[in-house]
């Protein structure tokens, strides 16, 4: 069964609700964003892959290195996985804002399952965008 649009929609403001619980450091809220096994790779940033959502955890509140003050996301593409009508897959565009008016870009490369509360990130690869 293919992605209806509803699943797309709520995969749309799942990708969205990174930015308000980063920003917001809201990170007793990352069960709303991520599965418990969750993995992040953050390895172009020094940090490795981590994995499981206490780790990630840790990860949001130690807030390593320079942290923006604003994350926002744009040009979400949501591709449903051919052969498993409960993940798929959404590339997607994120912008971040440092407090001293600096800006930086990096793609998120996602991988979201549908879980019985709602759709999650299960696997997100963060890539930085070179200019």
């Amino acid at each position: 069964m293919p992605l209806t649009t509803e699943d797309r929609l709520a995969i749309h403001e799942l990708v969205s609700l990174h930015g308000h619980l980063a920003d917001d450091r809201r990170t007793d809220d990352l069960g709303l964003l991520l599965t418990p096994d969750a993995s992040y790779d953050v390895t172009a940033y020094g940090l490795g892959i981590v994995r499981g959502l206490p780790a990630l955890v840790e990860l949001f509140s130690s807030a390593p290195g320079d942290q923006p003050a604003g994350h926002h996301v744009t040009n979400v593409i949501v591709t449903a996985d051919p052969d498993l009508d409960d993940r798929a897959r959404v590339r997607s565009k994120g912008l971040s804002v440092m407090a001293d008016g600096r800006a930086g870009t990096v793609v998120y490369e996602d991988e979201v399952v549908r879980t019985t509360n709602g759709w999650r990130i299960s696997a997100r690869v963060v890539v930085p965008s070179l200019s």
